[in-house]
């Protein structure tokens, strides 16, 4: 009898306690956790069990649960939805600590980005102009003196041609048939502009409605000024790019030399009136230094552009930097030949949008003019152009409509090879400026 009286007031015991959690529940909204319950049923419970059933601690001599594990176990039998409550905390819990973390990451980014101010490397992630080391390995495997100077003199007797005037106008005139004919229709479907004509940086995405193919290529972009005023501006924000057999120290033998024959050809041969600034841009103390290059050259380019409101098409010509392995070349009128690839910053990235930092009015006007170069590049010379690079930044393309951003080649190419890369190039900016 007196083992039944025992085991009943523990039964009524712990249905008190129950009672007096499940009033505790709903007054506090169920969000009842087990250190509550413990400081509450403390004293309680271990009296009760050491008074009436001390053996339920121990089986065998083998401590299976303490008084506090025992009793919550009890109390989850009796209320099993209490555990699916502490499940879901635990779940919102999580939620909120993976949020946090997408927010920190995204601001992270943010951040970055914002550090930068577009001093990235105007080409592709993992092969763009920060690969100087390429240059000085392949330094060790340069030809001999002798045939350094013999190339080097090849390539200023393509810069001569363009005084020559009939030999300049002789080699446009061969690039007049169209060797691979591409229907304008073929631009009403995105998915083929996209993967036959564009590369995307995983830094930023477009759309159809950001690029309206039919739109770009039928924008007319002819040249509305007149030779007697400045027309076309080419400069380097990167000038000591350099090439497998430059001459160091020589800047005819760098980008700003192939640069300077892309402004006689322009000039001699198709009659345009071109500057071309040669200023350094990355340099800083006498040593390479890209990171605030885009911003030296801003602040030059826009002080000579306000110098000469008539110029209409801004150039950037750079050179890539690749693999060691790898070598941008191809046969355009029996010359090895440097591949080249336009570039656009579109001032927005998947992280962050738009960039408001970095406003360019002229975005879709950047795209047309480079959709337009390409598409007469794929029909002349097929196998000279890359595919158009777009990426998160802007790269000083809001300079003007039409600003281009052009990568020749890469370290990897020889200056002879960059230089015949600028006929073809000259030869399709013709081609668009003159409305053809």
């Amino acid at each position: 009898m007196k083992k039944m009286d025992d085991g009943k007031l523990l039964r009524i015991v712990l249905w008190l306690l129950l009672c007096a959690v499940g009033a505790y529940i709903l007054i506090k909204g169920m969000s009842l956790d087990k250190k509550t319950l413990v400081n509450m049923c403390r004293d309680a419970q271990e009296k009760a069990i050491e008074a009436y059933l001390p053996g339920i601690l121990e089986t065998e001599g083998v401590k299976t649960q303490t008084p506090v594990e025992w009793l919550c176990s009890k109390v989850e039998e009796q209320l099993p939805f209490l555990g699916t409550i502490q499940a879901k905390e635990m779940e919102e819990t999580e939620k909120d600590r993976e949020t946090d973390k997408k927010i920190m990451e995204e601001n992270s980014d943010f951040l970055e980005a914002k550090l930068l101010e577009e001093n990235q490397e105007a080409g592709p992630v993992g092969s763009g102009e920060e690969n100087t080391g390429g240059v000085d390995a392949q330094s060790e495997n340069q030809q001999s003196a002798e045939n350094t100077e013999a190339l080097q003199d090849a390539a200023k007797e393509n810069a001569q041609t363009a005084d020559a005037g009939d030999g300049g106008q002789a080699e446009a005139s061969a690039a007049n048939a169209i060797v691979n004919p591409i229907s304008l229709d073929m631009f009403q479907d995105f998915d083929y502009v996209i993967s036959n004509f564009y590369t995307i940086d995983k830094t930023t995405s477009i759309n159809s409605d950001q690029l309206n193919a039919p739109a770009l290529v039928s924008e007319d972009l002819k040249m509305t000024t007149g030779n007697d005023q400045p027309q076309i501006l080419v400069y380097h924000s990167h000038s000591q790019e350099e090439f497998i057999d430059s001459n160091p120290g020589d800047p005819s033998t760098s980008i700003v030399g192939v640069g300077e024959y892309l402004v006689r050809l322009l000039r001699d041969t198709y009659g345009y009136n071109v500057l071309h600034v040669t200023d350094t841009f990355d340099i800083v103390d006498g040593k390479l230094d890209r990171n605030k290059a885009y911003n030296y050259a801003q602040d030059k380019i826009s002080q000579v552009l306000e110098e000469n409101p008539s110029v209409e098409v801004v150039i950037d010509l750079h050179r890539d930097g690749v693999p060691d392995d790898k070598h941008l070349v191809t046969d355009v009128n029996g010359k090895p030949t440097a591949k080249i690839m336009f570039f656009n910053g579109l001032s927005r990235t998947n992280q962050n949008g738009d960039i408001e930092y970095l406003p360019n009015p002229y975005i879709q006007d950047n795209l047309a003019f480079s959709l337009q170069l390409a598409l007469q590049a794929k029909q002349y010379y097929p196998d000279w152009l890359r595919t158009i690079y777009l990426r998160g930044y802007r790269y000083n393309l809001h300079l003007r409509p039409k600003a281009l951003l052009v990568e020749c080649g890469a370290q990897t190419n020889t200056v002879e090879e960059e230089m015949n890369a600028m006929e073809p190039l000259a030869d399709v900016l013709n081609k668009v400026l003159k409305g053809e």
